[in-house]
């Protein structure tokens, strides 16, 4: 019904050409998820999410969490399983179809190019801040895109081909630089709590919950705390990036299960501190006025070498966030080439790095000009559209791989596995139909040009149809 399915044995052991070299183990796992996990999102999407559920966003983070950890969870067992870069992708072409496959890949690149070329926007801005405090001025032209009043956005024109550089270095590379400035991250949020926590007021967090649960339409914007945990959405998923990796972890059975269960319950931890901490110091209605709450939050409460430390570490850490997402994004092209479903010439390995050189250069020149030309503001919010469908399918993956292949060896076992997988799916379809309608309506129009490239190009390249 959903086009042909790919073998396990196929996947779990491509041919030499074209097969990634194991040179990650679990710290760079757990780097890579925290380095995507917690960056642009907990930066600016407290103050958001303050704006949409008022001090309820608490819960809307905690609600969030408990969806993206079902999805962990079944990440955890299909990864381990099927210890092949692709993530969501191949599980869907292994469990559901070659045509789910692709609506899923095709989500998967509108997510983590997004996502990507965001967080190079969002780095910009930092960076130009701090400049400009020293006296370093650009020209306007040269900060904004078009759509600004600009010609480009070098600062994250810049930083986006800088990160595709590290990433064309080698992965065991650019993985170990990630752990250094995840370190900077932590120590950065880590800072803000202690500074913050003593100013906290019970008063602030009353009304609790001024706009309701559920997400409803008011004053032009849906308010409530599904609304809002429908966009913090984005500050948790990263994880996923993970998976991608698991054709190059030395240990998948160890290292992918504590890589992606161990960021989670990192961040999660992280992300209730910090929010707590956030909403107990400041009315949100002044956190959700603002593009960088915690830095608000510092220099209201009289710490102004904090804030500047916190946007400090901003700076010199968010490309890390790059970096990951610049890396899920180039293995998931890699393997979708490998597939036949794209170019095969583009699933070609540089000896020297064992690193999909080809793919990579791609993808990093993509990621760069959309950073550069074009404001994401409203549409970032695709990106999540793009992972909450990945995140369906990888439930529903779970699922069907228990059913149809009980007898494969799974080093990681996800606990109650049908209910986890259930509770994935209705979590993530509640957060999908509590997006914008225009979020909606453009993911809609993104997978409407995505199956027709499939049914003009990639089903009749498929090499898993060739061989059959």
């Amino acid at each position: 019904m959903f086009g042909p399915r790919i073998a396990l044995d196929a996947l779990i052991r491509p041919d030499k050409e074209h097969r990634l070299a194991k040179t990650l183990s679990w710290p760079h796992l757990i780097a890579l998820g925290v380095g995507a996990i917690v960056g642009t999102g907990i930066y600016t999407l407290i103050g958001v999410g303050a704006e949409r559920a008022g001090p309820a966003v608490i819960l809307s983070f905690v609600i969030a969490g408990l969806v993206c950890a079902c999805a962990a969870l079944a990440y955890a067992e299909l990864a381990t399983m099927i210890p092949a870069a692709g993530s969501a992708y191949t599980f869907s072409y292994a469990a559901l179809g070659e045509g789910v496959a692709w609506v899923v890949g095709w989500s998967l690149i509108l997510e983590y190019s997004l996502a990507c070329s965001t967080v190079a926007v969002g780095w910009s801005g930092h960076a130009m801040g701090w400049l400009g405090a020293v006296g370093v001025h650009l020209p306007h032209a040269l900060l904004v895109g078009p759509s600004g009043g600009g010609v480009v956005n070098l600062p994250a024109v810049a930083v986006a081909l800088a990160v595709m550089g590290m990433l064309i270095a080698g992965t065991k590379e650019s993985a170990t630089l990630n752990i250094v400035l995840v370190v900077i991250k932590l120590v950065a949020l880590a800072v803000f709590v202690i500074v913050s926590l003593p100013a906290f007021q019970s008063a602030n967090l009353h009304p609790f919950m001024p706009y309701g649960f559920a997400g409803t339409e008011q004053g032009g914007m849906k308010r409530g705390v599904m609304a809002a945990a429908a966009i913090v959405f984005f500050a948790f998923y990263g994880f996923d990036a993970v998976a991608t990796s698991a054709e190059e972890a030395k240990n998948p059975g160890r290292d992918l299960t504590i890589g992606i269960v161990g960021s989670m319950l990192v961040c999660t931890g992280i992300y209730m501190l910090v929010a707590v901490a956030a909403i107990g110091a400041l009315p949100y209605g002044i956190l959700g006025g603002s593009s960088e709450p915690l830095a608000l939050v510092l220099k209201t409460l009289q710490h102004p070498l904090a804030a500047h430390l916190i946007e400090l570490a901003a700076i010199v850490a968010l490309p890390s966030v790059i970096l990951v997402f610049m890396y899920g994004q180039s293995r998931i092209f890699f393997v979708m080439a490998r597939d036949g479903l794209l170019p095969r010439g583009l699933a070609k390995v540089s000896p020297r790095t064992g690193a999909p050189t080809r793919i990579t250069i791609l993808t990093g020149i993509a990621i760069a000009i959309i950073a550069g030309l074009f404001r994401l503001d409203e549409i970032a919010e695709l990106a999540n559209a793009g992972t909450l469908l990945a995140f369906i399918a990888v439930g529903a993956c779970l699922m069907v791989l228990r059913k149809r292949s009980p007898e494969m060896p799974r080093l990681f076992r996800c606990p109650a596995p049908y209910v986890v997988g259930t509770l994935a799916i209705l979590g993530c379809l509640y957060l999908l139909a509590s997006l914008p309608t225009m979020t909606i309506v453009r993911f809609l129009i993104w997978n409407a040009i995505g199956l027709a490239i499939y049914f003009a190009y990639s089903r009749d390249s498929s090499e898993v149809r060739r061989a059959g």
